[in-house]
């Protein structure tokens, strides 16, 4: 097991980044020191919360252990307050990043599983949504996504004009996401992301949604889920008491990657 920080020049963001990555990789003893690492059994990019940074899922949770016990590699980037968008006004494409960039990095860097199948996306509260945002973007990357009280506020943001939306003005929301008029029905839409990539039949990932009975974004989490329901789309979502902090979100990393695991 190791836990190593990188940093390195993202094109997708045109500038230096940095990432967290938990690695439980043992190279084998004895006399042949040269001899082939075992690897990871799945890569999970992790993503965090609003006002976040890359090492919050180190400090405030136990997915180091986790992903030992699990033979999990994770990567956990900076998303700054972005959403886990694309901003090309200011040359930061962080769906990109995300979705695309720091996966194949991250293939070319360690001897990590290169399949979609074992190629994971999740994340909390802002982090949920980039996680189910862009492992639908990406459908061809990821097989599984984690998403926890997941922010969902394209519901609550499109049209909107003036005011705040749980705490932030809309003049944030409408630097992050565009024109509000269009947020529905855009991709940075999840449900129109669905419905596009049923409609030119490509394979979704399974979802896992989780959201506490106490979360403020619990009825955003609902009506995904009721989409879903609607279109058929493969998910498992759970309810139970909490609210929006880190015990909920470490006990329900655990349940996510039981269940991307298959148990």
């Amino acid at each position: 097991m190791a836990v190593a920080q990188v940093t390195y020049y993202s094109r997708a963001l045109n500038r230096n980044t940095t990432f967290q990555a938990i690695l439980p990789i043992n190279y084998p003893k004895g006399s042949d020191p040269a001899g082939e690492p075992t690897r990871p059994a799945a890569a999970l990019y992790l993503l965090h919360g609003y006002t976040g940074g890359d090492l919050d899922w180190l400090h405030f949770s136990g997915i180091r252990l986790v992903a030992e016990m699990n033979n999990i590699a994770v990567f956990m980037p900076s998303g700054s307050n972005s959403f886990y968008l694309d901003d090309e006004e200011k040359g930061e494409r962080f769906g990109e990043f995300v979705g695309r960039e720091l996966v194949e990095y991250t293939r070319h860097m360690f001897p990590l599983p290169a399949d979609r199948e074992r190629t994971w996306i999740g994340g909390l509260s802002m982090g949920g949504y980039g996680a189910i945002r862009n492992g639908l973007k990406y459908a061809d990357t990821f097989s599984r996504i984690i998403a926890l009280s997941s922010a969902l506020i394209t519901y609550r943001i499109h049209g909107l004009k003036e005011g705040t939306v749980d705490g932030h003005d809309v003049s944030y929301f409408r630097r992050v996401f565009g024109d509000l008029d269009k947020v529905l029905g855009s991709d940075r839409d999840p449900e129109a992301l669905v419905l596009e990539r049923k409609a030119k039949g490509g394979v979704l990932p399974n979802i896992y949604m989780a959201c506490g009975t106490e979360d403020f974004l619990l009825d955003v989490n609902r009506r995904f889920r009721d989409f879903l329901v609607k279109e058929g789309v493969p998910h498992t979502y759970v309810e139970a008491p909490g609210d929006h902090n880190w015990e909920f979100w470490s006990a329900f990393i655990r349940s996510g990657l039981q269940w991307a695991m298959g148990g």
